[in-house]
Formats: structure tokens, sequence, C-alpha cells
């Protein structure tokens, strides 16, 4: 499925200077239908009350479906984010969260993306789903 043969830390690499840095994100995972990558649950991704503020989870969520897109498509097509929704399930407050993107379609002109985002107990946080325009 993918058409890029990019390494996790090439992936990352390409994230320096961007919210993905910011919020902490790291790539951990290439498998043959999916991506996967970690987000701190810490001061950058809290919202006041001391739980992971939703915007960081529809963060990931976007990161790991447009990451993706990306690596599904050939060189020279750009691909953007149209429309993300998430349900916040769960909340976290402590430690790490991952996320798991599972592409559902694959159009010529946009891309359906499944993101589950679960803490390390494996409880399920957030709930997403990401449609990405392809040019």
């Amino acid at each position: 499925m993918w058409k890029k043969t990019l390494t996790l830390a090439a992936l990352q690499t390409a994230c320096t200077s961007t919210l993905v840095q910011t919020l902490g994100i790291e790539f951990i995972a290439l498998g043959d239908d999916f991506i996967e990558a970690r987000m701190p649950v810490d001061e950058r991704t809290m919202q006041p009350k001391g739980f992971l503020h939703g915007g960081a989870s529809a963060a990931l969520a976007e990161t790991l479906g447009g990451a993706g897109a990306y690596l599904c498509v050939d060189e020279g097509t750009t691909c953007v984010g149209l429309e993300i929704n998430a349900n916040h399930v769960r909340p976290a407050t402590r430690g790490w969260v991952i996320g798991r993107a599972i592409r559902l379609h694959m159009g010529r002109t946009t891309q359906v993306w499944d993101i589950k985002i679960r803490d390390e107990q494996d409880n399920l946080i957030c709930i997403s789903r990401l449609t990405v325009a392809v040019r």
C-alpha cells in the first residue's frame, strides 16, 4: 500500500519545527497497513483541568492520517486534510497516548483514514476519522 519508502526517522525529521515537534509526537511503527505514533500527556498537550486536550488528540490523529496519506501517493502529489472528526471517549491524565491509523478508502481524489488513540493500558481515548484531499 505504501508508495514511498521513508524510514520512521526520516518521517520524524520531516516534522522538525512543526506542531508535531511542539507536541512531542513521535512516529513509532509502520506496518503493512498501518502507521503509529505516540504523544506525551504533559503540559504541552493538557487542558487546564489536567486532562489530555481534545485538540491535541485531533492533532495526533491528523498527523497520522496525513503521514499515511503522504506515504500512499506518488512523488509530486499533495495530500491535505479536508475534514476531521474526533470522539473523545475517555480522559487521559499522564503518560503517553498511542495512535494507530488505518486507511479505509483510497480514491483518486480522496482518502479516508480511521485513527484510534489509546493510552498505555490500551484504553480507548479517542476515535477519529480523517478525510484527505489528494491533488
